[in-house]
């Protein structure tokens, strides 16, 4: 019994610490999207409601709430993964379709790394902070850096309909752009297996295949590097 109290406790810290960078990166990276189509032509996400901070209107219950507090507990902390509601974006309403894509898909990795920036300069703060809430603030802090980056990075792995493949498909020859944008029907099913089948399969062959972990661990990596040199933080 003692044993199920302390695990509820270690959530329930872990889900406190955790919660507020996410909901925060996860709403500023959808509002992004739509600010930007609405700038460039698109008011579809606009007149829904979506260009907003509000982040009830970006959470989705399954993707944002319920599946990562499932990975949460099944992986020990150790791998958490969950997406909000899809900001619509007409792309044939954008002025310049092909070009406008772009911005508006790099719109939200964009304000993940500001916000990751922000986060890493607010650490100078922290000391100010009374004492009961220093470290609660500090650990949020950490966490929003983190979490921002992460989904920055994994949200420009070149994968429509991931942000990355939007640009991909901006910037391709109609020789490679067309057969990658047929590819984002399909797109949720590919990343399941990459995230979640592949490196299963893996341990059962006895050979680490959690490719896509490593290639955001990677950049990832680099990218706080210059976080913390540039804030003075590291």
């Amino acid at each position: 019994m003692h044993g199920m109290e302390g695990q509820l406790d270690t959530l329930l810290q872990q889900i406190s610490i955790f919660a507020l960078p996410a909901i925060f990166a996860i709403t500023f990276h959808e509002a992004a999207h739509g600010f930007v189509a609405h700038r460039l032509g698109d008011d579809t996400a606009f007149r829904m409601g979506r260009v907003t901070f509000n982040p009830l209107r970006h959470i989705d219950l399954y993707g944002t709430i319920l599946m990562p507090i499932f990975l949460l507990l099944i992986s020990q902390g150790r791998f958490v993964f969950g997406f909000a509601k899809p900001v619509p974006v007409n792309f044939g309403q954008l002025r310049h379709p092909r070009r406008d894509m772009i911005w508006v898909a790099l719109a939200g990795p964009g304000i993940n790394i500001l916000l990751a920036l922000v986060s890493a300069l607010l650490f100078y703060v922290v000391p100010y902070i009374p004492a009961i809430g220093r470290d609660w603030a500090s650990d949020n802090l950490a966490v929003s850096v983190v979490v921002n980056i992460i989904l920055a990075v994994f949200n420009m792995i070149p994968l429509p309909p991931l942000d990355g493949g939007r640009v991909a498909v901006g910037l391709l020859p109609d020789a490679l752009a067309f057969p990658l944008a047929r590819l984002e029907r399909y797109g949720l099913l590919i990343l399941i297996g990459l995230l979640i089948l592949l490196p299963m399969l893996g341990e059962h062959l006895g050979l680490n295949l959690d490719i896509v972990r490593y290639f955001i661990n990677f950049v990832a990596t680099y990218v706080l590097h210059g976080i913390t040199w540039l804030t003075g933080t590291g």
